[in-house]
């Protein structure tokens, strides 16, 4: 087996699966190293499916505005296969005076960086989407929003990137970096294999944290576990995302007629032995009761299964994005706090740009780990 490359990716979710393919796409001779047996283990194959602008952080917003309209577009084809994308808009719902108050201050921000967004009352709510009940009074409305399919996606990313000539290997756990004369060179495995390029992209969520400590580099990120429930397939009603204020939930209609909701209700926390993330049996009757009161027309829509997933948030909740001064040779792409799979297309051609020309189009230096180390 050929251990060296030009770069080596560390994770094989969405943010991994993307830069192997942008890199591949380049020329660029690329490995994939997942820890688990399967590609997508994480949250890249656990999540919402947003693709989604409104409700971000003004400092990660220019990257996911340049990916949906970039990328996000043509994905399908250019991954042959349906990623299942809707732009059809997000509406962020409230319903008391307090959750206006959050959403005008998320609307006027993300307006202020140049997204088309805007708040609108129930009546107009209720114009987009008549199966909302008369308790939301105000949401922010932008019309560039969507959602797609996780798996799909991330799928395609993978194949596509290996048609490229990208080397995926599953089940090597990378347990430390290795820096020769002052540069990192080699990728340390639990298995004993050692692999070795010029430049290490590390993508592997939160077990980003304890690979980069190997050399010296604290991420200030914690694991914490989001749920997410699938119903049985319903009549079309509406290809809009959906979110609330406080972002107790977050979900859509699928393209199979199935609806995708996530949130978190406080009771997460429970892992089975091996540290995989599992559902508390209190969590679903919560996200329900709260969903019902938005949409009375899923009362009684069955529940297929519930699952969860991790999220890496980190201290300041946006994304740890570019090179580390103190390590040449490390590319960070981690951190992405729940919002990694509607940003990946936009994140991964970026990362893909820095390593092969030194340079991106979009500014990323609101989201370098340098922003958490202290200033003079």
């Amino acid at each position: 087996m050929n251990k060296t490359a030009d770069v080596i990716v560390i994770g094989g979710g969405i943010i991994g699966c993307a830069v192997s393919y942008f890199l591949a796409k380049r020329g660029v001779r690329v490995i994939c190293l997942e820890g688990s047996d399967n590609i997508g283990n994480g949250g890249s194959s656990r999540n919402g499916g947003g693709v989604r602008q409104s409700g971000r952080d003004p400092r990660e917003l220019p990257l996911v505005m340049y990916g949906i309209k970039n990328y996000w577009p043509t994905l399908s084809d250019e991954l042959d296969i349906d990623c299942e994308y809707h732009q059809e808009g997000n509406l962020r719902l409230g319903k008391t005076e307090a959750h206006k108050k959050i959403l005008t201050g998320l609307t006027d921000r993300a307006r202020a960086v140049g997204l088309d967004v805007r708040m609108i009352d129930g009546d107009e709510v209720r114009a987009i989407n008549p199966y909302l009940s008369d308790e939301v009074t105000c949401a922010s409305w932008c019309p560039t929003d969507g959602h797609a399919n996780p798996l799909t996606t991330t799928l395609g990313f993978y194949k596509t990137a290996r048609r490229l000539g990208a080397h995926f290997i599953s089940g090597e756990r990378v347990v430390a970096l290795k820096k020769i004369r002052g540069t990192l060179r080699q990728v340390l495995c639990a298995s004993g294999d050692v692999f070795e390029a010029d430049t290490v992209v590390l993508a592997a969520g939160f077990a980003s944290r304890k690979i980069a400590e190997t050399v010296g580099i604290d991420l200030p990120m914690q694991e914490i576990t989001l749920e997410a429930l699938v119903t049985e397939a319903e009549p079309p009603m509406f290809n809009q995302m959906l979110g609330t204020a406080e972002a107790d939930f977050y979900g859509h209609q699928t393209k199979h007629g199935s609806f995708v909701f996530g949130g978190t209700s406080g009771l997460e926390g429970f892992t089975t032995d091996d540290g995989t993330p599992m559902t508390d049996s209190r969590s679903a009757p919560c996200f329900c009761r709260g969903i019902i009161k938005y949409f009375p027309n899923l009362a009684k829509a069955k529940i297929v299964r519930t699952w969860a997933g991790w999220m890496d948030l980190t201290a300041d909740k946006v994304p740890i994005l570019g090179t580390v001064p103190e390590v040449p040779g490390l590319v960070l792409a981690c951190g992405f706090c729940g919002h990694g799979f509607g940003i990946a297309p936009g994140a991964a051609s970026q990362i893909a740009q820095l390593i092969t020309e030194g340079k991106t189009d979009v500014d990323l230096s609101d989201l370098r780990y340098d922003r958490f180390t202290a200033k003079a």
